[in-house]
């Protein structure tokens, strides 16, 4: 991996981001402090100067260090110290407005049936639209921004909860209670206009099968052929005889 200096500078980034701040990028433990490892990747890949980690690296930190600041079990990953991690709690003094983003290709359900937990426990939702939009290029280079009304929300009986500064959790957002951009039309499909397919004539066993169109021609070369013999022949007569000189 590098030097005992880059060692120590990056087990304190994984420190700092899944044992105290994980909401600074966009992650959400679970109850026993857990990210799924494949959603943590990719979050420390949009850090600048961490973009080389991958789980090689991770495994190699684990088995090197003493007292290393992670641990991973099975497709998940937490900090060792988890003693300053926020704690999910009833969210108070809400934002009017959250954000969170979808995948395009359940832009259409979502406008149907509302936002549904989809890779999580919960909806995650965020104060600030950046943020939104980090989390959901994680599934969706385009994702889609959907903006949440918090009151219309709580009316429906829909409660959030607070999982670190600035982003907050839901069961769900029912319909008509967050906007969201119009689908995008449909492309009209081109028909495209294909050349009526002469049928293939089928063959008999033993059988010949004649070519009438072939065979008509054949017998215009023939014709034409004999025709211009005949009119040769008939020039030919048409000719006087050269007269030659007496001796």
């Amino acid at each position: 991996m590098g030097s005992k200096k880059a060692q120590k500078q990056l087990s304190q980034f994984l420190a700092y981001m899944l044992g105290r701040k994980p909401h600074e990028f966009g992650l959400v433990p679970d109850a026993d402090g857990f990210v799924k490892l494949k959603e943590f990747i990719l979050a420390i890949g949009e850090e600048e100067g961490w973009r080389h980690v991958r789980q090689p690296i991770l495994n190699e930190l684990m088995l090197t260090m003493p007292d290393p600041p992670v641990e991973i079990a099975e497709n998940r990953i937490r900090a060792t110290n988890r003693d300053h991690l926020p704690k999910i709690r009833h969210a108070a003094d809400l934002p009017k407005l959250l954000y969170t983003a979808v995948t395009q290709k359940s832009h259409s359900a979502v406008l149907e049936k509302g936002i549904l937990p989809t890779h999580h426990d919960y909806v995650i939702l965020a104060a600030e639209k950046s943020m939104a939009a980090r989390i959901g290029k994680r599934r969706d280079r385009s994702p889609v921004l959907l903006t949440v009304n918090v009151l219309h929300t709580e009316q429906k009986g829909i409660f959030f909860k607070q999982a670190g500064e600035k982003l907050y959790l839901a069961d769900m957002i029912p319909v008509n209670c967050f906007t969201a951009p119009p689908l995008p039309k449909e492309k009209p499909e081109i028909k495209k206009h294909k050349k009526p397919q002469v049928p293939e004539r089928s063959k008999i066993p033993g059988s010949y099968l004649i070519d009438l169109q072939k065979n008509s021609e054949k017998r215009k070369n023939a014709a034409d052929k004999a025709g211009s013999w005949k009119r040769d022949k008939k020039r030919i007569r048409r000719q006087k005889p050269k007269k030659w000189p007496a001796e």
